[in-house]
């Protein structure tokens, strides 16, 4: 049987930090098992498009150089935009679909058979990895990783291209973008898999527990439940009342230590400070939670994302919720401390494109 977990664990869902690192060092332990037994660190979002392009391009000049031609073309398409993900999303507007055909074209390609020996084994590491070599090797996965860069591609010219008209579009594209390749990944790896799936809390609890639905929003965490419920899936949040997170104040800018201020009153993280002022808990929610508690109740539940604004906690940065609902279980800290990132030097290129319409 197939486990998921989704889990919640603040600033660490945006960026490499050290104690994700640390996990990763789990990941490298496994290194001595059979490739198809051992951990893999893998990357679900949309942020990496001319990253992913150029990824492509290596793939196939490597090993079917004669397919570069589709590949070639996105490429040229995106290129009058000097990887500004704003400016072609406002070109877009002007001109619909600009380079969607380009896409489509690409993914048809590389979702062809491929020829004989581009699966050899211990080529790659697969989809997405965090830059440390952490996914297995052999099994197709470089192939794999060429064909999930294009669905990166295809889903991230949709997403830019959605962004500028508004409403709920956009984020539906990126979450489900993120949940089908999740399920990529566990196929690849086959029916005893199991996954922890590692983002914000706005990603990973169920969008039906928080006025995200009457918006027309679905996210990670609602349909991984929807599609596999019988497969065993976990959803753990994670929530502190006060301390400081390393966040930015907008998008593109530095992530700096900022002060988590003491909860609204009235809110989730209140009312677990109040019974357990200064402590760590761990909630695990009965299935069904009883009637009339606070489980049930639809609290304001503080979100953190990428970007913070410790000035709007007044009229912002909560989100309601029925905590019951939109978690199996959730973590508690009554007072956090900022993650360390790691540093950035050993990465190919500057940084991914800087324009994204949420904070999360």
């Amino acid at each position: 049987m197939r486990r998921w977990r989704a889990s919640s664990a603040g600033r660490a869902g945006c960026g490499r930090t050290r104690r994700r690192s640390a996990s990763c060092s789990g990941c490298a332990g496994t290194t001595s098992l059979p490739a198809g037994s051992r951990a893999g660190f893998f990357g679900l979002d949309v942020y990496s498009l001319w990253d992913s392009l150029r990824a492509i391009l290596d793939f196939l000049r490597e090993h079917e150089p004669d397919r570069v031609g589709a590949a070639l073309e996105a490429y040229r398409c995106f290129e009058p935009y000097a990887e500004d993900a704003q400016a072609y999303a406002l070109s877009s507007s002007l001109v619909p679909a600009r380079c969607e055909s380009e896409v489509v074209a690409l993914l048809a390609e590389l979702r062809r058979r491929a020829p004989t020996g581009a699966e050899e084994p211990g080529h790659g590491s697969g989809p997405a990895p965090d830059g440390d070599g952490l996914a297995p090797d052999g099994g197709g996965l470089e192939r794999l990783a060429a064909e999930q860069n294009a669905e990166v591609v295809a889903n991230a010219e949709s997403y830019y291209r959605s962004m500028v008209h508004g409403g709920p579009c956009s984020w539906n594209i990126r979450d489900r973008h993120m949940v089908a390749t999740l399920d990529r990944l566990m196929d690849h790896h086959g029916p005893e898999a199991k996954a922890v799936v590692w983002a914000h809390n706005t990603h990973v609890g169920d969008a039906r527990a928080t006025d995200m639905a009457s918006a027309g929003m679905v996210n990670v965490g609602q349909l991984v439940r929807e599609a596999h419920a019988v497969d065993g899936v976990v959803a753990v949040g994670f929530g502190s009342y006060e301390g400081t997170v390393i966040a930015g104040d907008h998008w593109g800018a530095e992530p700096r230590v900022m002060t988590v201020p003491p909860a609204r009153p009235g809110s989730l993280e209140a009312l677990l400070h109040r019974a357990l002022p200064g402590e760590e808990a761990l909630c695990v929610f009965p299935d069904p939670p009883g009637q009339g508690d606070w489980m049930r109740r639809t609290l304001d539940h503080r979100a953190i994302g990428v970007v913070y604004r410790p000035r709007a906690e007044a009229w912002g940065n909560y989100v309601p919720t029925v905590v019951a609902r939109r978690y199996d279980a959730f973590v508690h800290c009554d007072r956090t401390r900022a993650l360390t990132p790691l540093g950035r030097e050993d990465e190919p290129v500057p940084g991914e494109p800087e324009t994204y319409p949420t904070g999360v």
